[in-house]
């Protein structure tokens, strides 16, 4: 009875119940009537049994009603749990046949979520298409620098090649950000932070082999967001090559969690961080130490990305003694 209009079920419901209270009622009257003692010498023991199957016909119609009614109240209640499927990210579409004046609603829905993801899919490729589009001149204006530096115009030539690199980081965070805004639009999106910690600890250990450094994970395996691996890859990543490169001999990664959200910490024993800048280094183009290497998008691709998945960054201070930075994310 999935399409059955509710209105439909309702009168049908009525009906029955009509029906078993009108023979429910005559069976009061006659057991009534019974109580008169000329209605008792007349009547026989057959009618007694007509009272009795009266009565279980009457129970049998309330039933049958009271059934339709909680029927079209289980139609809702189920397309309410499908919707919030479809919200946590483990459906694409609201499945299922409804009532016939809820399934129009449904397939409006279903058709906006299509449409959305078709959209987000256009935009993503159109950035990717510019990006790469950007490419080739960039490649060239670094050849030009090249050819600068070999001619003696070497200041000219680290003044260019400062532009391009700033170029380049502008096209990777754009770029991280409308995947990201995709990756956000996609159901069912989720990972293992254990397995994007160890993948990026061994890589960084890799890296920085040299200094000493002491790299350690302690993430529970049952522990997971709701996110795209690139993404988790790309904030993890940051976080700890921001740990990596202001720590004196030790950076820790840990994660807790509660019902609905992950909280994961990157942890690192370096010289910290005034706290007035905790949150303007999560802006873009800012940088702690202006003398240090790199763009200052790294820190506000993280908080821009855990925005979009629902979650959020913060800085402070670590146990360790430097840095403690705390992302949290969906369940």
């Amino acid at each position: 009875m999935g399409g059955t209009s509710f209105r439909s079920r309702l009168l049908t419901a009525a009906l029955l119940w009509t029906v078993g209270l009108f023979i429910g009622g005559m069976v009061v009257f006659t057991a009534l009537m019974f109580r008169n003692p000329s209605w008792a010498r007349v009547m026989h023991g057959a009618v007694w049994s007509h009272a009795a199957l009266s009565m279980v016909l009457t129970a049998l119609l309330l039933i049958a009603g009271f059934a339709l009614v909680r029927s079209s109240l289980t139609t809702l209640n189920r397309l309410r749990t499908r919707l919030s499927a479809v919200h946590e990210g483990s459906e694409t579409r609201i499945t299922g046949v409804y009532p016939a004046e809820v399934q129009p609603l449904v397939d409006d829905l279903n058709a906006l979520l299509e449409h959305r993801e078709r959209a987000v899919r256009r935009a993503v490729t159109k950035a990717g298409d510019l990006a790469h589009g950007l490419k080739t001149p960039l490649a060239v204006m670094s050849q030009e620098a090249d050819r600068a530096r070999a001619t003696g115009r070497a200041e000219f030539a680290d003044a260019i090649s400062a532009q391009i690199e700033r170029m380049r980081k502008q096209i990777e965070y754009h770029l991280v950000h409308a995947r990201a805004a995709a990756s956000g639009a996609t159901p069912g999106a989720r990972c293992s932070v254990q397995s994007s910690a160890e993948g990026l600890v061994r890589t960084l250990e890799r890296l920085h082999a040299g200094r000493g450094l002491t790299l350690t994970v302690a993430v529970p395996p049952g522990h997971t967001v709701r996110a795209q691996r690139e993404d988790l890859d790309e904030m993890l990543g940051n976080l700890l090559d921001n740990a990596c490169k202001w720590a004196a001999s030790r950076v820790a990664i840990e994660s807790s969690s509660n019902d609905s959200t992950v909280a994961i910490t990157v942890d690192d024993d370096g010289r910290g961080l005034a706290v007035e800048m905790r949150d303007a280094v999560l802006q873009r183009g800012v940088r702690a130490d202006e003398a240090a290497p790199g763009s200052g998008f790294g820190l506000a691709i993280v908080r821009d990305l855990a925005e979009l998945y629902g979650g959020s960054i913060a800085l402070g201070e670590s146990p360790l003694g430097g840095v403690r930075a705390t992302l949290i994310l969906p369940a």
